[in-house]
């Protein structure tokens, strides 16, 4: 088996994400040899892959709506290491939690958990203020839970 590198996928801005699930999809179909996707968080224009070969990543992203291109050099691992979370944070967040929206249009609202999705990270609140429930859909990152319904039954 050949060595595993790392490449970098030059992308349109902000398209990162329809590029990561396009190459998904075009690894899947024609059964190349690429092990992961990476699109680090907060970083613009760029996605890595990792794979056996160049010509297997441009092979990864020909045809792919918003690829730009694969840089020839791999990138060493030690360059994107801190860009890469290996470990899943633990979230501490609950339905029927109460929260506080921390950014967004809804900041400083206070909002009820009715579900959330730890594989996506995002969570449906409910604004307590609103006249009528309508359910909004965040990222985990976006609130922060200020009171817990088990709390209140130990008081």
């Amino acid at each position: 088996m050949t060595d595993i590198q790392i490449y970098a996928v030059r992308t349109t801005a902000n398209r990162e994400e329809q590029v990561v699930d396009f190459l998904a999809g075009n690894v899947k179909k024609k059964k190349l040899e690429v092990f992961s996707i990476i699109r680090p968080h907060g970083m613009r224009s760029y996605i890595f892959i990792e794979t056996t070969s160049l010509s297997e990543a441009e092979q990864a992203i020909f045809d792919v709506p918003y690829a730009r291109g694969v840089l020839p050099q791999p990138v060493p691992y030690e360059e994107i290491e801190h860009m890469v979370e290996t470990v899943k944070k633990e979230v501490n967040i609950q339905k029927g939690d109460i929260a506080e929206i921390i950014s967004g249009p809804f900041k400083r609202e206070k909002a009820k958990i009715t579900k959330f999705d730890k594989d996506k990270e995002e969570v449906v609140v409910e604004l307590l203020e609103a006249a009528v429930p309508i359910p909004i859909t965040l990222k985990m990152d976006a609130l922060k839970v200020i009171r817990r319904e088990e709390d209140e039954e130990e008081e």
